[in-house]
């Protein structure tokens, strides 16, 4: 049985919004889902092949709805994190592999 200590600094909301994550080496967008937020990070899943891994700098795209691009001026929230952790758990279960992302 293995043990997971809670790193957590901030609070989590959960949020299922489709993103889009560029990953520079792989000179492409990858299409995924967040699954939970914070001020400080966020986890989102993204097919199995998509070639990620820790200590990787991506940037994640959130689109926003119409009426919120209107009031906001633009149509997409788009962040830079470095990838902290990745979990293949339920790939068997669903093709997709689970991935913490710590914004800078």
């Amino acid at each position: 049985m293995e043990t997971i200590t809670e790193q957590r600094m901030e609070s989590r909301t959960n949020l299922s919004w489709p993103v889009s994550v560029w990953l520079p080496k792989a000179k492409r967008f990858f299409n995924g889902r967040s699954s939970n937020i914070s001020k400080i990070g966020v986890f989102i899943t993204v097919p199995m092949l998509t070639p990620i891994q820790p200590g990787n700098i991506v940037e994640i795209n959130f689109p926003r709805t119409t009426a919120l691009a209107k009031q906001k001026g633009q149509f997409a929230r788009i962040r830079r994190g470095r990838v902290v952790r990745v979990e293949r758990k339920n790939t068997l279960n669903d093709a997709s592999i689970g991935v913490g992302i710590a914004f800078e």
